[in-house]
């Protein structure tokens, strides 16, 4: 007997003498998307419902829609539907409710609520894929039924007319987070990408913040300026998001969060969602991108009766002749590296922005891609713990923060202003 017990101890400490099996890259990022799926902050599908079937969805199938590409209106083939999702690892998802800026205050919010429709109504149709969430805990219950969270983000705040009455019934809606610009100014905030009128937020627009804040909906800063961003923070007391932007220290697009930024995103508790969008994640392709614009424009002032395909033929023959530059996954993993050594693992996630782009990142063109960028993050050294950070859980994080601030103030007197008509 106690050579048998001499045995069995001799082969345990051998096998526990032994290094345990490296896992490699891809098993690492299998094993963390398992743990803890991607959690995107932002998805343009309620857009390409409104682009090409007017919101009517009687016609159209979520479960595949790689047969959508309409090359003779120019528009390629959706690059999101329910199987790429499963591929993707996708286990909670903003949609974007988005409208342009040209349109009236009354359009815009006849417009979003038309978008926020849509959304509801296609969620409602795939129940077997898809619930609706408007909270942290209902994005876990949907994600331990196998089931992609669907919750809402509206993409503008010229969408809200400025009306805090306007904003809070998007809010009981199910909207929970509301970018403050798009590629315009609002009256009330100045964005990236238009000419700078306030100088940041106008007292309304900090107002405005505070306003999200009291009732729960997260405060977008991508599209906005710097100063925008800065002015938000100084206001904000409960985490803000980032839902599709990069860092400007690696490609210099002015819609990718700066250094100043980030050095405050940490004392905020904030999240920056890194996005796919080629030209935030590589100034090469940024510039090729700005040559290609540059000759169809020219094309199009040589050519001012040119109809649209006669345009799309001459560009695809400059394109044919200067080869599309693109942005890589390991330049978009540059973007997460810098994030994490500027702010810490806590304070980055994903935010694709797919079917809001026309181009994409080699390798992940569409939701399916995301495994790729994790093992690429895991052969950089991540560990699984921080690819579960990445993938969800500092979503998971910043949004109880947010809805732990609601319930602190729960009894505070809205914001009001008075009506316009």
């Amino acid at each position: 007997m106690q050579r048998r017990i001499a045995i069995i101890t001799g082969v345990l400490a051998m096998a526990l003498a032994q290094p345990s099996i490296a896992r490699t890259p891809q098993q690492v990022a299998e094993a963390a998307l398992r743990a803890a799926p991607v959690w995107d902050g932002h998805n343009d599908v309620p857009w390409q419902l409104r682009l090409r079937f007017k919101d009517v969805t009687g016609g159209f199938d979520f479960g595949d829609t790689g047969g959508t590409a309409d090359p003779a209106g120019g528009r390629i083939a959706m690059q999101t539907d329910l199987a790429r999702l499963r591929q993707g690892r996708v286990g909670a998802q903003f949609w974007s409710v988005y409208v342009p800026t040209d349109l009236s205050d009354l359009q815009s919010v006849q417009a979003v609520l038309e978008q926020i429709d849509v959304t509801r109504r296609l969620v409602a149709r795939y129940p077997r894929d898809l619930q609706f969430a408007a909270s942290a805990a209902e994005v876990e219950r949907a994600m331990r039924a196998g089931k992609v969270a669907s919750l809402l983000g509206m993409e503008g705040g010229h969408a809200i007319a400025g009306s805090p009455a306007v904003l809070r019934q998007m809010y009981a809606l199910g909207v929970r987070y509301m970018t403050l610009t798009h590629s315009a100014n609002t009256p009330w905030a100045d964005s990236a990408t238009d000419v700078p009128e306030h100088g940041g937020l106008t007292d309304f627009g900090r107002d405005v913040v505070r306003e999200m804040q009291r009732i729960g909906m997260l405060v977008d800063l991508s599209h906005v300026s710097e100063e925008t961003m800065l002015d938000a923070l100084e206001v904000a007391r409960a985490p803000v998001m980032f839902s599709h932007s990069s860092a400007r220290a690696i490609a210099a697009h002015p819609r990718n969060v700066p250094d100043s930024v980030l050095d405050k995103l940490k004392a905020n508790g904030g999240i920056v969602m890194v996005t796919t969008v080629p030209t935030f994640v590589s100034d090469a392709a940024l510039d090729w991108a700005g040559r290609r614009a540059a000759n169809e424009a020219h094309f199009k002032e040589l050519h001012p009766a040119a109809d649209p395909a006669a345009i799309r033929a001459a560009t695809a023959a400059w394109v044919a002749a200067n080869p599309e530059v693109r942005a890589t996954i390991p330049q978009l993993a540059d973007h997460i590296d810098h994030i994490v050594r500027r702010a810490g693992v806590d304070h980055v996630g994903i935010g694709g922005d797919f079917d809001g782009i026309a181009r994409t990142v080699q390798g992940m063109d569409d939701v399916s891609g995301y495994p790729a960028l994790f093992a690429e993050l895991a052969r950089r050294g991540y560990s699984q713990a921080d690819l579960e950070k990445i993938a969800s859980r500092n979503m998971f994080r910043v949004m109880r923060a947010a809805e732990a601030y609601t319930a602190a103030h729960r009894d505070d007197p809205a914001i009001e202003a008075p009506t316009t008509f």
